[in-house]
């Protein structure tokens, strides 16, 4: 597959990619979107590894994505591909409208958040939105933002911390590829980073939780859903 970036481009489309793990799901979203006039479907994807793959090779517009897949969830994935792409515009667009959810989701990076409950015009409204340089949220989640504020809280509820929030972000990503079997040879090449840094990270991580083990930290990692949300 290559790895090279398309070499011609249409600033009067958009040009997306869709990630969701369920097939109906993803032919039938790519099937609306692409009916629209200003809006190219240019590839799929059923879970975020793939994601962030296709990111590279295609480099899209923006990337609709579910935050519960396989592998790499939605979260983890929109992370990596705001840090190598920023200028990837990326939309959410997922059934779970809880504190967590919403929290992981913009704290990765998200520039739009959309429920599936939600209907066609709304994740359209976000698409442009996004497109155009802007950040969207459904009318559902910003009353959840905003009931927060007239509570006196923070913009969202935050659940007590979990031993692994405490993580920085590259050694919850390192956490999650040993969890899934990589070896730290794997990890580096995956991370782009070098095998003596992911060995940093590791065992950074595995004092930080007190793990001991590949097969505890896998144990950890399935225990608090952390392979797939």
């Amino acid at each position: 597959m290559s790895s090279a970036a398309p070499t011609t481009m249409d600033d009067t489309h958009c040009r997306v990619i869709v990630v969701d793990d369920h097939t109906i799901m993803r032919d039938g979203l790519s099937a609306l979107l692409d009916s629209e006039s200003d809006i190219d479907i240019v590839g799929t994807a059923s879970d975020g590894k793939s994601a962030i793959a296709e990111a590279d090779r295609l480099m899209p517009d923006i990337i609709v994505m579910d935050l519960s897949m396989p592998r790499t969830d939605g979260a983890q994935a929109i992370a990596v591909i705001k840090r190598k792409h920023p200028d990837i515009g990326t939309i959410v667009l997922t059934f779970h409208k809880d504190d967590a959810h919403i929290h992981a989701a913009l704290h990765a990076g998200a520039d739009a958040y959309v429920l599936k409950d939600d209907g066609r015009e709304e994740l359209l409204a976000a698409i442009r939105n996004v497109w155009a340089g802007k950040r969207y949220l459904s009318p559902a989640i910003c009353d959840r933002i905003m009931s927060g504020y007239v509570r006196g809280t923070a913009a969202l509820d935050q659940p007590e911390a979990a031993p692994w929030e405490s993580l920085s972000k590259r050694e919850f990503e390192v956490l999650k590829l040993v969890a899934e079997g990589y070896t730290s040879r794997g990890i580096a090449d995956y991370l782009c980073i070098s095998e003596k840094t992911v060995e940093k990270h590791r065992a950074s991580m595995m004092r930080k939780l007190d793990l001991h083990s590949v097969a505890s930290v896998t144990a950890y990692a399935i225990e608090n859903g952390l392979l797939v949300h």
